[in-house]
C-alpha cells in the first residue's frame, strides 16, 4: 500500500471520500436546493463540490473537516452562480401584466441630457445595491417574478415553496426596495 501525505493510504483516502459522499450528500443537496431554484444548476453545484473534494485528495491536500469544507465550497459555488447570472433585460416587463411598464420605462431616458443620464445611472446603481442588500431568498423571488417574468406558480413548482411563502418574500423585498429607492428619488427631487 502506498502512503500519501497525512499518513493515509490510498485505500483509507477512498474510504474517507466514500463516507463523506454517503454522509453529506443528502444534507448538502438540501442546502443547495434551498438557495438555487433550478434543479439542474443545483445538481451541477453538488457535483462540482464533490469533484473538488476528489481533486483536493488527488493533489494530496487532504481535508480535515470534510463536512464544513463541503458546505463552504457549496456556498462559494452558489455565489459564483449568482454573480454569473445576469438579471433579465431592463426591457422585460416589470410585472406579469402584458402591457405593464418595463423598468426601462420607469427610469429617466439616457438620451434626455446629462442630468437624466446621471439620474438614470444613480438609480440603476441604487437598485443593484438595494437588491444585493436583500436576503438571498427574497432577492431570488423578486428577480424571478419581476425581472424574469415567472409566475408565482412556476416559482413554487421549481422551488417547492408555498405560494404564501413566495408572496411574503416578494412583499418584504418590494417594501425594502421602495424604502431604499425612495431616498434616492427624494435626493434627486431636491437637486
Amino acid at each position: 500500500m502506498s502512503k500519501i501525505p497525512g499518513n493515509w493510504t490510498i485505500i483509507e483516502q477512498n474510504q474517507l471520500i466514500s463516507q463523506a459522499l454517503e454522509r453529506d450528500r443528502p444534507r448538502l443537496r438540501s442546502f443547495i436546493r434551498k438557495h438555487v431554484a433550478d434543479t439542474g444548476e443545483a445538481e451541477d453545484i453538488l457535483q462540482d463540490v464533490f469533484y473538488e473534494l476528489l481533486e483536493a485528495y488527488r493533489l494530496m491536500k487532504p481535508v480535515e473537516h470534510v463536512t464544513a469544507w463541503l458546505f463552504r465550497v457549496a456556498r462559494n459555488r452558489m455565489i459564483d452562480l449568482f454573480r454569473r447570472k445576469k438579471p433579465a433585460s431592463l426591457n422585460s416587463p416589470a410585472s406579469v401584466e402584458e402591457d405593464g411598464d418595463t423598468l426601462e420605462d420607469l427610469l429617466p431616458s439616457a438620451d434626455a441630457g446629462p442630468e437624466a443620464a446621471y439620474a438614470r445611472n444613480l438609480l440603476l446603481d441604487a437598485l443593484e445595491e438595494a437588491l444585493e442588500e436583500l436576503p438571498q431568498a427574497q432577492r431570488e423571488v423578486f428577480i424571478a417574478h419581476e425581472l424574469q417574468g415567472q409566475s408565482f406558480k412556476e416559482i413554487s413548482a421549481e422551488t417547492g415553496l408555498s405560494l404564501n411563502t413566495l408572496l411574503s418574500r416578494k412583499h418584504y423585498a418590494v417594501t425594502h426596495l421602495r424604502q431604499r429607492l425612495q431616498l434616492i428619488y427624494e435626493d434627486l427631487a431636491k437637486k
